[in-house]
Order: structure tokens, then C-alpha cells, then sequence
């Protein structure tokens, strides 16, 4: 591949969803794009997004992200302003929709955004197929954490080159 499409083909993080790996386990992940009208676009492309309180619901035939914010674009002067809120459709084959939906219908599983990033130019969104997780579980999770921590430190200062 030349360099130059190299270079297209990477993703430009706008925005992560950093507490929803501490409070879902995630089982399985999926790439949608984002229906968003032009002064969106470009509010995105500043890195203005917040993923905090997002979601993703089923609702007939598609998929849509409830609750994500982009703030109004400053210089948009010819548009009507739009909600910061409004809900999005997101933009993925059929059988990938009826996948997910049908895994949406089981119990307990919900679809969170993971990420927000354009990649060739597209705005996309990470979307992870999840479950919540319990007190005990995140207690678990911090305890590996400062085990790995641990046994990194004491490896470090065990080397004496």
C-alpha cells in the first residue's frame, strides 16, 4: 500500500467512552457510521463530542445513538440550530442490524458507543455489544489492576543494567 493511502486509511480519535470498559463488559464490537447533518460535521472535526450518558437503542429496522452530544458548530450561520442531543441513525448493513438486534433482545446485553473517530474521511462510531457489571466484578477488575501494577514495578526495579 503507498504511503499516501496509508495515510488515509487513518482514524482520527474525537472522542472516547473512558468509564465504559470500568462498567460494562464488553462481549462484542461493531463499526457503524454516523448519519449527521454539515454543521455536526464540522463541530466533530474541532474534537467537540461527548459519549457520557450514550447509548445505543433498536427502534424497527435500524439502529439509533440516543443521548450523544455535539455541541452547535460557532461559525454555522445559514442553518437552523440543531439539538446537541437529537438521536442519530447509525449507518450499517442489514444483517449486521438484524445480528445485533437479536442479540439486543437477550437479557441484560446493551450497545454502548466505544469510541467516536473518523477514518477516510467518514465519521464512524465503535460500538460494543455489552453487559453491565457488578459491584464485585469492577472490585475484581481494580485488584488484577494493582497486582499487574505490582509485579510491574517490582520487575523494573529488580533490573540493574
Amino acid at each position: 500500500m503507498p504511503p499516501e493511502d496509508k495515510k488515509k486509511d487513518e482514524k482520527k480519535t474525537v472522542a472516547t467512552h473512558r468509564k465504559a470498559r470500568q462498567f460494562y463488559e464488553i462481549l462484542e464490537t461493531f463499526e457503524a457510521g454516523l448519519q449527521l447533518f454539515g454543521p455536526e460535521v464540522k463541530s466533530l472535526r474541532q474534537g467537540r463530542a461527548s459519549l457520557d450518558g450514550c447509548f445505543g437503542r433498536a427502534d424497527g429496522d435500524a439502529l439509533w445513538l440516543e443521548n450523544f452530544y455535539v455541541p452547535p458548530y460557532s461559525f454555522a450561520t445559514n442553518v437552523a440550530p440543531l439539538d446537541p442531543r437529537r438521536r442519530r441513525k447509525l449507518l450499517l448493513h442489514s444483517a449486521e442490524i438484524a445480528k445485533i438486534q437479536n442479540k439486543l433482545s437477550t437479557k441484560g446485553l446493551t450497545l454502548i458507543p466505544l469510541e467516536v473517530y473518523f477514518r477516510r474521511g467518514w465519521a464512524k462510531v465503535a460500538l460494543g455489544l455489552a453487559r453491565g457489571k457488578t459491584g464485585a466484578d469492577r472490585r475484581d477488575d481494580l485488584k488484577a489492576k494493582a497486582v499487574r501494577r505490582d509485579a510491574e514495578k517490582s520487575f523494573k526495579g529488580s533490573y540493574r543494567g
